[in-house]
């Protein structure tokens, strides 16, 4: 898998405030962005787990964590087929 890198300026008043390492930090960015975009329809499950780097199962799993519903956009297909 080809990856690119995308470099983010975070205040260091953020990571003191969030009592975090920058490593980790970044990874929970990672997964709240693949969690959004996956909210919002933008990525299958399959590519939001990959942006969050773990596997599709475990991030479907992590969705309950967030308040996210895991198979939201699979329920939206069907509701529209119906229509």
């Amino acid at each position: 898998m080809t990856t690119r890198q995308i470099v983010i300026n975070v205040p260091e008043k953020v990571l003191l405030a969030e009592k975090a390492d920058e490593a980790s930090f970044a990874r929970e960015l990672r997964l709240l962005a693949a969690i959004k975009l996956y909210e919002l329809g933008r990525l299958s499950s399959g590519r939001a787990a990959e942006l969050a780097g773990m596997a599709r199962v475990e991030f479907l799993l992590t969705l309950g964590r967030y308040k996210v519903f895991p198979l939201a956009a699979e329920l939206r297909d069907l509701e529209n087929r119906r229509a």
